[in-house]
C-alpha cells in the first residue's frame, strides 16, 4: 500500500498517528529501506543502453531518462558533461551499476526529479558545479512520488545539493554522499515535506548549513556530518509550520570549517524523539565524540518527544561510531571504485577535525573538478538486453533472445533487474 497521507490532519488534537505500509509490497531491490522502498522504476517497461557520452542524442544519458517506463544501462562508462540541466522522466530506474569502467559521473548542471515518480536511482555521480544553471540545485524533487536514491554521490550544487521540498511523497535517500555545495549559499540542502523522506546512512560533507534542513515528516538515522560552516549543522525546521522527525544514532564531527554546534534554528513546533546521537566537537585528530544530551540545549530548542514515530525505519540500526565506520567504507557511488572527488572527502572525514574546506569553485585546489574516470569495456552481450551473455547462461536464460531481460521471475522482478541488482548485493 502506497503511503499518500499527511500526519498533519493529527496535529489539531496533538496526536501524530504512527506510520502504516499496511501489506508489504515488492522493494525496489534488495536493501531498498524507508519511505521509497517501494518505488517500481521501469520493471514494466523497457531496456534503454546509454551507449555514448554525448550530452544529447540518440543513446545519450538526456535522451535515456527523458522517456518513460524504462530501465537504463550503461555501455560506457566516464564522465558526460552536460550544459542544460537534465529532467528525469516517470518510471526510471537509472542503473549506474552497469557501467564499465570507472563507472558515470553527470558533470556540468543538475538533474530534476520533479515528478519523476516510481524513480530508482543507484550508483551515479552528479556534479554540478559553477558552471550550472545559477540559483539551481544539483538534485531537485519539487513534486512526485515513491523515489529511492541509493548510492549516489552529489556535490557542487549552486543553491541547493540535494533538495525535497513541496507536494513530495515517500522518498528515501540512502548510503549517498551529499557534498561541497558552492559557497556563498553552499547548502547540503532542503529535505522538507510532509509526507515522508527517509534519510539513512548518508554523508553530508563540506556544506556551511542545511546538513539537512528538515521540515516536516522526517526519518533521520545513522548519517554522518562533517564539517559544516557556519550557517549550521542540521536544522531543525525554523519555521512555524509543524514538523515530526526521527533523530537516532547519527554522528556529527566539527571540522575545520565549523563554527557552531550540530543542532540549531529548532523551535516548539518542531517535534523530535532524538536518540543518542554522537558529536565530536574538539577537532584534534582523534574520534573521541559523545552522545548528545536527550535536552533542548543540545538540540536547539525543539520539542523533544518521548517516543519515536512509527516510520519504516532501516532494517539493522547500526551504533553512531559503526554507522560512521559503514559511510566511510561505502557510501556514495562506491561501485566499481569511488573516484578521485569521494576519495578526498572520505580522507577528510577520517582526519576527524584536522581536514576540510567549504569550496566556491570546484576546478580550484584541492578539489580540481570531477577527475577521470576511466571508460571500460562492456560485457558481451549477444542479443543486446542488458544483461551478458554470461550471466544468463549461468541462470537460465537465452542470451539470444532479447524478450527475456523484461520477463518477470518468480520473486516478482525483471530478470534484467535481478541481473542488474546481483552487481552490487
Amino acid at each position: 500500500m502506497r503511503i499518500i497521507s499527511s500526519i498533519r490532519a493529527a496535529v489539531a488534537t496533538l496526536l501524530v498517528l504512527p506510520f502504516s505500509s499496511g501489506v508489504s509490497a515488492l522493494l525496489a531491490f534488495p536493501g531498498a529501506e524507508g519511505f521509497g522502498r517501494e518505488a517500481v522504476g521501469g520493471r514494466a517497461g523497457s531496456v534503454y543502453h546509454v551507449t555514448n557520452l554525448d550530452d544529447s542524442g540518440t543513446g545519450s544519458f538526456r535522451d535515456a531518462v527523458g522517456g518513460s517506463n524504462r530501465i537504463v544501462v550503461f555501455d560506457v562508462g566516464g564522465t558526460i558533461n552536460i550544459t542544460d540541466r537534465v529532467v528525469v522522466s516517470k518510471n526510471v530506474y537509472i542503473a549506474g551499476q552497469t557501467a564499465p569502467g570507472g563507472g558515470i559521473t553527470i558533470y556540468g548542471n543538475g538533474l530534476s526529479w520533479s515528478n519523476a515518480d516510481e524513480a530508482i536511482v543507484r550508483y551515479i555521480r552528479i556534479r554540478m558545479g559553477k558552471g550550472g544553471s545559477s540559483g539551481k540545485d544539483a538534485i531537485t524533487i519539487a513534486e512526485g512520488q515513491d523515489m529511492i536514491f541509493d548510492h549516489v554521490s552529489v556535490s557542487w550544487g549552486r543553491d541547493e545539493t540535494f533538495s525535497i521540498s513541496g507536494d513530495v511523497y515517500n522518498v528515501t535517500v540512502q548510503d549517498s554522499i551529499i557534498a561541497q555545495g558552492l559557497e556563498t549559499h553552499s547548502c547540503g540542502g532542503l529535505m522538507q515535506t510532509d509526507h515522508g523522506v527517509s534519510l539513512f546512512r548518508n554523508l553530508y560533507v563540506d556544506n556551511k548549513t542545511r546538513n539537512p534542513k528538515v521540515k516536516g515528516m522526517n526519518d533521520f538515522q545513522n548519517n554522518v556530518i562533517y564539517n559544516w560552516g557556519g550557517g549550521g549543522g542540521y536544522i531543525a525546521g525554523d519555521s512555524e509550520g509543524a514538523s515530526y522527525a526521527n533523530i537516532i544514532n547519527n554522528y556529527f564531527i566539527s571540522g575545520p570549517s565549523t563554527s557552531v554546534t550540530a543542532f540549531t534554528r529548532g523551535n516548539a513546533n518542531f517535534h523530535g524523539y532524538v536518540s543518542n546521537n554522537f558529536y565530536d566537537s574538539d577537532r584534534d585528530g582523534t574520534l573521541n565524540g559523545a552522545a548528545l544530551c536527550a535536552s533542548t540545549s543540545c538540540y536547539s530548542a525543539m520539542d523533544i518527544v518521548t517516543e519515536a514515530y512509527a516510520y519504516p525505519g532501516p532494517t539493522t540500526l547500526l551504533s553512531p561510531a559503526d554507522a560512521l565506520e559503514h559511510v566511510l567504507s561505502g557510501a556514495g557511488a562506491s561501485f566499481p571504485a569511488r573516484d578521485g572527488v569521494d576519495k578526498r572527502l572520505v580522507e577528510e572525514v577520517q582526519s576527524f577535525g584536522t581536514l576540510g574546506q567549504l569550496v566556491s569553485d570546484e576546478t580550484a585546489s584541492p578539489m580540481y573538478g570531477p577527475g577521470y574516470v576511466a571508460g571500460g569495456e562492456k560485457p558481451v552481450d549477444t542479443d543486446g538486453d542488458g544483461i551478458p551473455d554470461e550471466w544468463e547462461k549461468a541462470n537460465g536464460l537465452d542470451y539470444e533472445d532479447a524478450s527475456d531481460a523484461m520477463a518477470i521471475g518468480s520473486e516478482g522482478y525483471a530478470n534484467i533487474e535481478v541481473y542488474i541488482n546481483s552487481l552490487v548485493q
